[in-house]
């Protein structure tokens, strides 16, 4: 079966992150999501809503069998009209980061995506670039572009990096 995917540049800039280690990464995303959205709400210096960017990612570190490490970064990457001065977080665990651009090779999918299927379609999408790309084997990103509410139509990727 031809898997689907595509090559996408993605803007670097400044983003929040959130680390979370020794946790599933379901689990993970449960305690660091909402640290990145009441940041983004206004738990910062300023106090100020930055309104919301999508996709959120977040990076998961695959072992050698292709089952992910205990340990993920949430990425959301900070409005432009606040990239040049971002609102200094006031939750520590909370940072400001630059990232460079990345070139990704992307595979999309529905539903609520949960590890398990990031890690199928990161797998699967590794399979179909076989011979034809090479792409980082360390860290790989999972993206959503829905809110958690949204019941249907929703949007996933797992985006593999190119090396």
């Amino acid at each position: 079966e031809e898997v689907s995917y595509e090559e996408r540049t993605c803007e670097g800039g400044q983003f929040a992150t959130v680390e979370v280690t020794d946790k599933p990464v379901d689990e993970g995303l449960r305690e660091a999501m909402p640290k990145v959205m009441k940041y983004v709400g206004g738990t910062n210096d300023k106090g100020i809503g930055m309104g919301m960017t999508v996709p959120i990612s977040f990076a998961v570190f695959p072992s050698d069998d292709g089952s992910l490490q205990k340990k993920l970064k949430v990425w959301f990457r900070i409005p432009n009209q606040f990239q040049s001065n971002p609102p200094v977080p006031t939750d520590d665990s909370v940072k400001i980061e630059e990232r460079e651009s990345i070139t990704v090779y992307s595979l999309q999918f529905g539903g609520y995506a949960k590890e398990a299927d990031y890690v199928a379609h990161a797998a699967q999408l590794r399979t179909a670039l076989e011979g034809t790309a090479t792409c980082r084997s360390d860290i790989y990103f999972c993206t959503g572009y829905d809110p958690p509410m949204k019941p249907y139509g929703r949007r996933n990727e797992v985006w593999l990096v190119k090396a």
